[in-house]
């Protein structure tokens, strides 16, 4: 980068954290009385697992949660006979439904006992429960709940498609004002996880209809509420990254035997700080392809600086109004480069047709298309955005060494 955008960049770092400092000071009351506190740690029930004995003798003892890699928990169930997993699947739901490296069927059927379980337990304090109301949608028939957490907002992660067959997989990280409440919320569908990720695999399924696939709505990590510290800061994005990580370290085991290759992780807005921070971890045996789009930076200069072997993609359209925060990291406030800029070294799509911060994944948008064929590996098809004739995107061909 030339001494001169150098010193525009600077320029422009400095006015927009002075315009953040000051749109937080004047709201100061509201975002501390907002704060999150995350979620980390092992799944609830932990210690009741731990202290079940039933399998019997030295070394049958129940893995720890906390300090089992998911490798070592898929070994575990291999050893286990049908109907000692079943067993552990009544005992403990909430513990199997969340162990990452767990088989996925086990995790389905567990989560559908822990969240009727929750269901009961709701209605009988409240039956007019809006909560009940979305713990009865979650049991829907036909539903694939791949993880489920009711601690804080809620946590949930949710699969589309038959993951078990799946040869092409792709995983969908939110950003902010993402929980159990707004998981599949019908007002803004493609800015919710759930439309997000029904969006893609339809576009999946239209682009490549002999190839199973499998899109997977990842909501494992607390999320910022609203325009604040939490949003402008990294606290949340460090506490969820590891959550992120050993999620797609079990997602690697379970799909091993199916997937043609590892998926294409999708990181909106403040979801790609989380996938910045967990890049590094990201060899290509767990992610292909890393893509990033609405992103306010990945906390990193550069591409390279994220050390991942994943490919690095990024999209964003003209009218989202995130572009007015990327490019700076002032005093712990804001994320770092704009992974759109040339200077990063991603290979940045068309979002032509996209409209505003969560436009990308709606039908008829370049982003959707270009997202399916990167989670498809079918790069012939990817539209750059140079090729749009708009900002962002100057740089080389979004294709090159690909085709």
């Amino acid at each position: 980068m030339s001494q001169t955008l150098r010193t525009r960049h600077y320029a422009r770092r400095l006015i927009t954290a002075a315009l953040t400092i000051t749109v937080m000071a004047g709201t100061a009351g509201w975002t501390v009385a907002h704060e999150e506190q995350a979620i980390t740690g092992p799944p609830p029930g932990t210690a009741v697992w731990l202290a079940d004995h039933s399998l019997g003798g030295a070394g049958r003892e129940l893995p720890d949660p906390a300090a089992t890699s998911p490798a070592e928990i898929a070994r575990f169930f291999d050893r286990l006979t049908d109907v000692q997993r079943r067993a552990l699947v009544i005992r403990h739901p909430d513990v199997v439904g969340n162990l990452d490296g767990a088989p996925p069927s086990l995790r389905y059927e567990a989560n559908s006992r822990a969240i009727r379980a929750a269901w009961h337990k709701e209605r009988k304090a409240d039956p007019a429960s809006p909560l009940a109301e979305r713990y009865a949608a979650l049991l829907a028939p036909g539903r694939r709940i791949l993880a489920f957490d009711p601690r804080g907002r809620g946590q949930v992660a949710e699969v589309y498609g038959d993951l078990a067959r799946a040869r092409r997989t792709a995983v969908i990280v939110p950003g902010s004002d993402i929980d159990l409440d707004a998981f599949d919320r019908t007002g803004d569908p493609y800015g919710a996880p759930a439309g997000m990720a029904r969006s893609l695999r339809a576009r999946m399924a239209k682009d490549a209809p002999a190839t199973p696939t499998a899109v997977i709505a990842w909501v494992g990590y607390t999320t910022p509420v609203g325009l604040g510290p939490d949003a402008a800061t990294s606290r949340l994005a460090k506490a969820g990254a590891p959550r992120l990580d050993r999620f797609l370290a079990g997602l690697a085991v379970t799909t091993a035997d199916s997937a043609d290759a590892p998926p294409a992780v999708f990181c909106h807005s403040y979801g790609s700080v989380v996938c910045g921070l967990a890049a590094s971890a990201m060899d290509r045996a767990r992610v292909l392809d890393l893509v990033v789009l609405g992103s306010p930076g990945m906390r990193a200069d550069s591409a390279d600086g994220l050390r991942t072997g994943a490919r690095v993609w990024a999209a964003r359209d003209r009218t989202d109004w995130i572009r007015r925060v990327t490019g700076y990291d002032f005093l712990g406030l804001g994320h770092g480069e704009d992974p759109t800029d040339p200077s990063f070294g991603a290979r940045v799509v068309s979002s032509e047709s996209a409209h505003g911060h969560t436009g990308y994944f709606a039908p008829g948008t370049d982003s959707l298309r270009n997202f399916s064929r990167i989670a498809l590996g079918d790069f012939d098809d990817v539209r750059c955005a140079e090729e749009d004739g708009g900002s962002p995107g100057t740089g080389p061909d979004c294709r090159h060494g690909l085709i």
